[in-house]
């Protein structure tokens, strides 16, 4: 996918207002030809680092040899079929980092359509965990004008996330038994397990063409890798995966949430 690519590089180069970046690019057996010219002259860019991941589709492992390679003080990840749109998505973001009770922070992604694909991530919204504002117009206010504000969520997606390098590396990274789905959920409670929020800065946002480079788990081989995934995170974290600091238990999982549950998901106090 040398197009996705191409792009996300040039919107960091181009639009960013933060210039001291590093580039670590992880080249998972590249063969189509404009993405291998792409990767391949990244060698004379004395700001990029080409790493070579071989074998199955491992998103941890492979986001754990990149980090091992970076050499700033904040890590961000970042998936190829992404684009930045505001230009100080990086200062945005990296400045929730130096505040010691923050450990992570992830920005506003949206669709090609410019409609909403991350928001934050929500434990049982549509399933194990789902996205919430999904699809509605990228400038919405969010429920009671939260997309105006940064602020505390249960989660962010590895897609774009942010994190201090000193606290990657005492965590352990991302758990790579969690090959492609959870691992930045993982990595996520990990952070609040230390008392540390995990933060959504909507004024970080760019542009995700979601899951157009490895495509979506709907062949039978990549479900029983997913359901595999889902049990271990429940084995690990038991009901703290369904701890929120987010969102309400008197509103609705089915996507794209923030609507009152009907009937609702909890018993008043007067009927226990």
């Amino acid at each position: 996918q040398g197009s996705l690519l191409e792009t996300c590089l040039r919107s960091i180069r181009e639009r960013s207002t933060h210039r001291d970046v590093e580039l670590v690019v992880v080249d998972h057996e590249t063969t189509e030809p404009l993405a291998r010219r792409i990767i391949d002259g990244l060698a004379d860019d004395p700001n990029a680092v080409v790493i070579e991941h071989r074998g199955p589709f491992n998103f941890a492992a492979m986001m754990n040899r990149a980090a091992e390679a970076a050499t700033g003080d904040v890590l961000v990840l970042l998936n190829n079929d992404t684009e930045v749109v505001t230009p100080d998505w990086l200062q945005s973001m990296a400045a929730h980092l130096d505040r010691p009770d923050v450990g992570v922070v992830g920005a506003l992604l949206l669709f090609t359509d410019g409609t909403i694909q991350h928001a934050g991530v929500h434990p049982g919204l549509g399933g194990l965990m789902g996205h919430g504002h999904k699809h509605r117009p990228g400038d919405d206010p969010g429920h009671l004008g939260r997309l105006r504000f940064a602020h505390r969520v249960a989660a962010v997606t590895g897609a774009c996330l942010a994190i201090r390098t000193d606290l990657w590396h005492r965590l352990g990274g991302l758990d790579e038994d969690l090959a492609v789905a959870y691992n930045d959920i993982d990595l996520c409670l990990k952070v609040r397990a230390e008392g540390r929020a995990v933060i959504l800065e909507p004024r970080a946002v760019l542009h995700h063409h979601e899951s157009v480079s490895r495509g979506y788990d709907d062949d039978p081989i990549r479900r029983a890798r997913l359901q595999t995934e889902v049990d271990r995170m429940r084995d690990r974290w038991g009901d703290r995966l369904d701890d929120d600091p987010a969102y309400s238990p008197n509103l609705t999982l089915i996507e794209p949430g923030f609507m009152s549950a009907d009937p609702p998901r909890t018993t008043p106090p007067w009927r226990t």
